[in-house]
Protein backbone atom coordinates (compact mmCIF):
# COMPACT_ATOMS: atom_id res chain seq x y z
CA UNK A 1 0.00 0.00 0.00
CA UNK A 2 1.29 3.46 -0.85
CA UNK A 3 3.02 5.65 1.71
CA UNK A 4 0.54 8.38 0.76
CA UNK A 5 -2.44 6.34 2.00
CA UNK A 6 -0.61 5.35 5.17
CA UNK A 7 0.18 8.98 5.95
CA UNK A 8 -3.33 10.21 5.19
CA UNK A 9 -4.86 7.55 7.44
CA UNK A 10 -2.54 8.55 10.28
CA UNK A 11 -3.41 12.21 9.72
CA UNK A 12 -7.15 11.50 9.78
CA UNK A 13 -6.89 9.38 12.92
CA UNK A 14 -4.76 11.96 14.72
CA UNK A 15 -7.37 14.63 14.04
CA UNK A 16 -9.85 12.59 16.12
CA UNK A 17 -7.58 12.87 19.16
CA UNK A 18 -5.95 16.32 19.10
CA UNK A 19 -8.51 18.03 21.32
CA UNK A 20 -9.98 20.05 18.44
CA UNK A 21 -13.43 19.36 16.99
CA UNK A 22 -13.02 17.65 13.61
CA UNK A 23 -15.66 18.84 11.16
CA UNK A 24 -15.91 16.74 8.01
CA UNK A 25 -18.36 18.25 5.49
CA UNK A 26 -20.03 15.54 3.42
CA UNK A 27 -19.34 16.01 -0.27
CA UNK A 28 -20.64 14.18 -3.35
CA UNK A 29 -18.43 15.08 -6.32
CA UNK A 30 -15.09 16.63 -7.24
CA UNK A 31 -16.58 20.15 -7.37
CA UNK A 32 -18.05 20.04 -3.86
CA UNK A 33 -14.87 18.40 -2.54
CA UNK A 34 -12.65 21.14 -3.96
CA UNK A 35 -14.98 23.81 -2.59
CA UNK A 36 -14.75 22.34 0.92
CA UNK A 37 -10.96 22.07 0.80
CA UNK A 38 -10.68 25.60 -0.56
CA UNK A 39 -12.77 26.75 2.42
CA UNK A 40 -9.99 25.50 4.70
CA UNK A 41 -11.01 21.99 5.75
CA UNK A 42 -8.05 19.60 6.16
CA UNK A 43 -10.14 16.45 5.59
CA UNK A 44 -13.57 15.60 4.27
CA UNK A 45 -16.23 12.91 4.19
CA UNK A 46 -18.23 11.45 1.33
CA UNK A 47 -21.87 10.92 2.24
CA UNK A 48 -23.68 7.97 0.69
CA UNK A 49 -26.95 9.91 0.50
CA UNK A 50 -25.64 12.97 -1.36
CA UNK A 51 -23.46 10.78 -3.60
CA UNK A 52 -26.49 8.64 -4.45
CA UNK A 53 -28.58 11.76 -5.11
CA UNK A 54 -25.91 13.04 -7.49
CA UNK A 55 -26.29 9.80 -9.48
CA UNK A 56 -30.08 9.74 -9.40
CA UNK A 57 -30.09 6.76 -7.05
CA UNK A 58 -31.86 6.33 -3.71
CA UNK A 59 -29.91 6.17 -0.48
CA UNK A 60 -29.77 2.84 1.32
CA UNK A 61 -27.42 1.09 -1.12
CA UNK A 62 -29.47 2.17 -4.12
CA UNK A 63 -26.11 2.63 -5.83
CA UNK A 64 -24.07 -0.42 -6.65
CA UNK A 65 -20.78 -0.80 -4.81
CA UNK A 66 -18.96 -0.10 -8.08
CA UNK A 67 -20.91 3.12 -8.59
CA UNK A 68 -20.12 4.24 -5.06
CA UNK A 69 -16.43 3.44 -5.45
CA UNK A 70 -16.24 5.21 -8.80
CA UNK A 71 -17.59 8.35 -7.14
CA UNK A 72 -15.20 7.98 -4.22
CA UNK A 73 -12.24 7.58 -6.58
CA UNK A 74 -13.12 10.75 -8.51
CA UNK A 75 -13.35 12.75 -5.28
CA UNK A 76 -10.14 11.35 -3.81
CA UNK A 77 -8.28 12.15 -7.03
CA UNK A 78 -9.53 15.74 -6.96
CA UNK A 79 -8.20 16.73 -3.52
CA UNK A 80 -4.99 16.37 -1.54
CA UNK A 81 -6.49 15.69 1.91
CA UNK A 82 -7.63 12.56 3.78
CA UNK A 83 -11.05 11.33 2.72
CA UNK A 84 -13.43 9.06 4.60
CA UNK A 85 -16.35 7.46 2.76
CA UNK A 86 -19.76 6.22 3.85
CA UNK A 87 -20.03 2.58 2.80
CA UNK A 88 -23.51 2.14 4.32
CA UNK A 89 -23.74 -1.41 5.73
CA UNK A 90 -20.95 -2.73 3.50
CA UNK A 91 -22.93 -3.64 0.38
CA UNK A 92 -23.02 -7.33 1.42
CA UNK A 93 -19.27 -7.42 0.76
CA UNK A 94 -16.68 -9.42 2.73
CA UNK A 95 -14.54 -7.22 4.94
CA UNK A 96 -11.24 -7.91 3.20
CA UNK A 97 -12.67 -7.14 -0.23
CA UNK A 98 -14.34 -3.94 0.97
CA UNK A 99 -11.16 -2.62 2.57
CA UNK A 100 -9.11 -3.48 -0.51
CA UNK A 101 -11.51 -1.70 -2.86
CA UNK A 102 -11.96 1.37 -0.66
CA UNK A 103 -8.20 1.82 -0.38
CA UNK A 104 -7.83 1.34 -4.15
CA UNK A 105 -10.32 4.20 -4.57
CA UNK A 106 -8.14 6.41 -2.35
CA UNK A 107 -10.20 6.72 0.83
CA UNK A 108 -8.59 6.11 4.24
CA UNK A 109 -11.72 6.02 6.38
CA UNK A 110 -15.10 4.29 6.18
CA UNK A 111 -18.48 4.68 7.81
CA UNK A 112 -20.30 1.39 8.45
CA UNK A 113 -23.86 1.25 9.79
CA UNK A 114 -25.85 -1.54 11.37
CA UNK A 115 -28.89 -1.36 9.09
CA UNK A 116 -28.56 -4.04 6.41
CA UNK A 117 -30.43 -2.49 3.49
CA UNK A 118 -30.57 -5.58 1.29
CA UNK A 119 -32.38 -7.44 4.07
CA UNK A 120 -34.32 -4.53 5.60
CA UNK A 121 -33.10 -5.29 9.11
CA UNK A 122 -30.67 -4.18 11.79
CA UNK A 123 -27.71 -6.33 12.63
CA UNK A 124 -27.64 -7.70 16.13
CA UNK A 125 -25.09 -5.90 18.37
CA UNK A 126 -22.51 -8.69 18.31
CA UNK A 127 -23.05 -9.27 14.59
CA UNK A 128 -22.27 -5.64 13.79
CA UNK A 129 -19.24 -5.70 16.07
CA UNK A 130 -18.01 -8.86 14.33
CA UNK A 131 -18.16 -7.12 10.95
CA UNK A 132 -16.30 -4.12 12.38
CA UNK A 133 -13.68 -6.50 13.79
CA UNK A 134 -13.24 -8.18 10.41
CA UNK A 135 -12.79 -4.78 8.77
CA UNK A 136 -10.20 -3.90 11.43
CA UNK A 137 -8.25 -7.10 10.72
CA UNK A 138 -8.35 -6.46 6.98
CA UNK A 139 -7.27 -2.84 7.39
CA UNK A 140 -4.40 -3.78 9.69
CA UNK A 141 -3.28 -6.45 7.23
CA UNK A 142 -3.16 -3.80 4.50
CA UNK A 143 -0.77 -1.69 6.54
CA UNK A 144 -3.17 1.29 6.52
CA UNK A 145 -4.80 2.31 9.81
CA UNK A 146 -8.20 2.86 8.19
CA UNK A 147 -10.42 5.02 10.39
CA UNK A 148 -13.51 2.87 10.83
CA UNK A 149 -16.47 4.94 11.99
CA UNK A 150 -18.99 2.47 13.40
CA UNK A 151 -22.55 3.76 13.16
CA UNK A 152 -25.68 2.57 14.89
CA UNK A 153 -29.22 3.47 13.89
CA UNK A 154 -30.59 2.65 17.35
CA UNK A 155 -31.50 6.28 18.00
CA UNK A 156 -33.12 6.61 14.57
CA UNK A 157 -35.50 3.70 15.10
CA UNK A 158 -35.90 4.80 18.73
CA UNK A 159 -38.72 3.53 20.90
CA UNK A 160 -40.37 1.76 17.97
CA UNK A 161 -37.81 -0.98 18.53
CA UNK A 162 -35.95 -0.38 21.80
CA UNK A 163 -37.20 0.43 25.30
CA UNK A 164 -34.14 2.62 25.86
CA UNK A 165 -32.59 3.69 22.53
CA UNK A 166 -29.72 5.58 24.21
CA UNK A 167 -28.73 2.53 26.26
CA UNK A 168 -28.98 0.38 23.13
CA UNK A 169 -26.72 2.78 21.20
CA UNK A 170 -24.19 2.74 24.04
CA UNK A 171 -24.17 -1.07 24.15
CA UNK A 172 -23.76 -1.42 20.39
CA UNK A 173 -21.04 1.20 20.02
CA UNK A 174 -19.10 -0.04 23.03
CA UNK A 175 -18.88 -3.43 21.34
CA UNK A 176 -17.76 -1.74 18.12
CA UNK A 177 -15.06 0.20 19.99
CA UNK A 178 -13.81 -3.05 21.49
CA UNK A 179 -13.82 -4.54 17.98
CA UNK A 180 -11.49 -1.87 16.64
CA UNK A 181 -13.62 1.03 15.48
CA UNK A 182 -11.72 4.31 15.65
CA UNK A 183 -14.83 6.52 15.92
CA UNK A 184 -18.41 5.83 17.07
CA UNK A 185 -21.50 7.32 15.44
CA UNK A 186 -24.88 7.27 17.24
CA UNK A 187 -26.70 8.94 14.38
CA UNK A 188 -29.75 11.10 15.12
CA UNK A 189 -30.75 14.54 13.86
CA UNK A 190 -32.07 16.00 17.10
CA UNK A 191 -29.64 15.09 19.89
CA UNK A 192 -29.85 17.43 22.86
CA UNK A 193 -26.95 18.35 25.12
CA UNK A 194 -27.88 15.91 27.88
CA UNK A 195 -28.06 12.95 25.49
CA UNK A 196 -24.78 13.87 23.83
CA UNK A 197 -23.10 14.21 27.22
CA UNK A 198 -24.33 10.74 28.21
CA UNK A 199 -23.10 9.21 24.95
CA UNK A 200 -19.69 10.87 25.25
CA UNK A 201 -19.34 9.71 28.84
CA UNK A 202 -20.42 6.11 28.32
CA UNK A 203 -18.98 5.20 24.90
CA UNK A 204 -15.22 4.46 24.97
CA UNK A 205 -13.95 6.39 21.99
CA UNK A 206 -14.36 9.52 19.86
CA UNK A 207 -18.00 10.35 19.12
CA UNK A 208 -19.37 11.53 15.77
CA UNK A 209 -22.48 13.75 15.77
CA UNK A 210 -24.51 14.83 12.75
CA UNK A 211 -25.33 18.53 12.37
CA UNK A 212 -27.07 20.86 9.96
CA UNK A 213 -24.40 23.23 8.60
CA UNK A 214 -26.84 26.15 8.72
CA UNK A 215 -28.68 25.55 12.00
CA UNK A 216 -26.34 23.30 13.99
CA UNK A 217 -27.93 20.89 16.47
CA UNK A 218 -30.31 21.27 19.43
CA UNK A 219 -27.17 21.19 21.57
CA UNK A 220 -25.65 24.10 19.65
CA UNK A 221 -22.91 24.68 17.10
CA UNK A 222 -19.22 23.76 16.96
CA UNK A 223 -18.20 25.48 20.19
CA UNK A 224 -20.98 23.87 22.20
CA UNK A 225 -20.39 20.42 20.69
CA UNK A 226 -16.67 20.65 21.38
CA UNK A 227 -17.39 21.63 24.99
CA UNK A 228 -19.57 18.52 25.34
CA UNK A 229 -16.64 16.35 24.26
CA UNK A 230 -17.77 15.57 20.71
CA UNK A 231 -14.75 14.66 18.57
CA UNK A 232 -16.22 14.70 15.08
CA UNK A 233 -19.11 16.34 13.22
CA UNK A 234 -20.49 15.37 9.83
CA UNK A 235 -23.42 16.81 7.87
CA UNK A 236 -24.80 13.70 6.14
CA UNK A 237 -27.10 14.85 3.32
CA UNK A 238 -27.84 18.18 5.01
CA UNK A 239 -25.16 20.27 3.28
CA UNK A 240 -26.50 19.27 -0.12
CA UNK A 241 -30.09 19.87 1.02
CA UNK A 242 -29.28 23.33 2.36
CA UNK A 243 -27.70 24.27 -0.98
CA UNK A 244 -30.78 23.29 -2.99
CA UNK A 245 -32.87 26.42 -2.24
CA UNK A 246 -29.82 28.61 -2.86
CA UNK A 247 -29.32 27.14 -6.32
CA UNK A 248 -33.01 27.52 -7.05
CA UNK A 249 -32.97 31.16 -5.95
CA UNK A 250 -29.94 31.92 -8.13
CA UNK A 251 -31.65 30.78 -11.31
CA UNK A 252 -35.26 31.65 -10.45
CA UNK A 253 -35.34 34.96 -12.34
CA UNK A 254 -34.16 33.19 -15.48
CA UNK A 255 -36.80 30.46 -15.33
CA UNK A 256 -39.68 30.40 -17.84
CA UNK A 257 -41.97 30.13 -14.83
CA UNK A 258 -40.89 33.65 -13.79
CA UNK A 259 -42.07 35.13 -17.07
CA UNK A 260 -38.52 35.93 -18.16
Amino acid sequence: MTTDLVGRARDLLARHHNGTLLVLPNVWDAWSARAVVDAGFPALAIGSHPLADSLGRPDGEGMSLTEALDGIARICAAVDVPVTADMESGYDTPADELIERVLAAGAVGINIEDTVHSEDRMREPAEHADYIAALRVAADASGVDVVINARTDALLVGHKRFDDPVAEAITRLTLCAQAGARCLYPVALQLDAATIAALVTEIPGPINVIANPRTGTPAGGPKELAALGVARVTFGPLLQRELTPTIGALVADWSPASGA
